[in-house]
């Protein structure tokens, strides 16, 4: 897949030739854009035929993002506005941590991207903002904890709740 952010929306030519050159996904964050932007941005693949090839990602750029800039909640408007027009959805985060990773996979972003680094240390705009290697294992075991549990129950009982209500003394006979 190929990645660019999306404020290099203007560069059409390049985009351009991506589309009709380029087979694999295009993913676009939408950091410091509009809103306009971003349909203008979604309109164009829709064009050249190839929005659904577009993993399109919900995006604050900062580094790192304060807590109340990061906006996750603009993940359910993208999924509403374009989740039938691109591929997929995901999420591109500048901020500190993982939980707000694990909270926008519970949104329904489909693809989450961090930065990363060796060490948080260095001197650059992102690495402050990036994960280091135990960051990124401990992102991937949440992530795929997280998916394990989106689900309904299959039983109004499941097993592990039977055994559980067996010890009961007082039932329901």
């Amino acid at each position: 897949s190929l990645a660019f952010r999306s404020d290099c929306y203007k560069h059409y030519e390049m985009l351009g030739w991506l589309c009709e050159n380029y087979k694999g996904e295009i993913h676009c964050s939408t950091g410091m854009t509009t809103k306009d932007e971003v349909e203008e941005l979604v309109a164009f693949f829709e064009k050249h035929h190839r929005a659904k090839d577009l993993v399109l990602y919900n995006c604050t750029s900062g580094y790192p993002v304060p807590f109340p800039d990061v906006c996750l909640l603009d993940i359910t408007t993208m999924i509403q506005k374009y989740g039938e027009r691109v591929k997929t959805i995901g999420f591109s985060g500048h901020h500190l941590g993982i939980a707000v990773d694990v909270a926008a996979y519970t949104l329904g972003a489909n693809v989450v991207e961090r930065h990363y680094t060796l060490d948080r240390t260095w001197k650059g705009t992102d690495h402050s903002a990036s994960l280091e290697p135990a960051g990124m294992r401990k992102l991937a075991r949440d992530l795929k904890a997280v998916y394990q549990a989106l689900d309904y129950k299959a039983t109004d009982i499941l097993p592990i709740e039977q055994v559980q209500r067996d010890k009961l003394k007082f039932r329901k006979a």
